[in-house]
């Protein structure tokens, strides 16, 4: 399985990525993608994300082989963006190529939620009027992590 892990400041390119992920994928069936962007809203005009080189990537890799394991992957991309990025810009992109469409699926939705809860970045949002305010950790994006529970564990 090719496995690509990026955590970087400047854009990126579906268009560029998905080749990449496709080279030697002849029995994939499907890929999943997802590509989340800053939302707007409340007067919220950039999002600072900061995060701990090394293990940012270290985390991120072992969250792309999980769901190799658990959707029987073979590629996966996973990039995420750091630094300031204004409402509407890209900021992450979950590619993952499976036999299957729902293997592709499943796997691109168990990667967001976990990245979601165990990628250690941290986000100030910046309003409009000049605050700045950290934001907290979501119960709803736990919830969300727990579907993927196994044995009575956790995610």
């Amino acid at each position: 399985m090719t496995i690509r892990v990026s955590v970087q400041t400047t854009i990126f390119s579906m268009d560029a990525e998905l080749p990449r992920l496709m080279q030697g994928g002849q029995e994939a069936g499907g890929v999943g993608a997802f590509l989340g962007v800053v939302r707007g809203g409340a007067g919220l005009r950039a999002l600072t994300l900061e995060h701990y080189p090394g293990m940012t990537e270290s985390m991120i890799g072992r969250i792309a082989a999980e769901a190799q394991t658990r959707f029987g992957l073979s590629g996966c991309t996973i990039i995420h963006r750091v630094g300031r990025l204004t409402v509407g810009e890209p900021i992450v992109l979950v590619l993952c190529l499976a036999a299957h469409r729902a293997a592709a699926l499943d796997a691109t939705a168990f990667v967001m939620d976990w990245l979601k809860t165990r990628a250690p970045f941290w986000k100030r949002e910046e309003f409009e009027d000049g605050r700045t305010a950290w934001v907290e950790a979501r119960e709803a994006d736990d919830i969300a992590a727990s579907r993927w529970a196994r044995d009575g564990r956790p995610g």
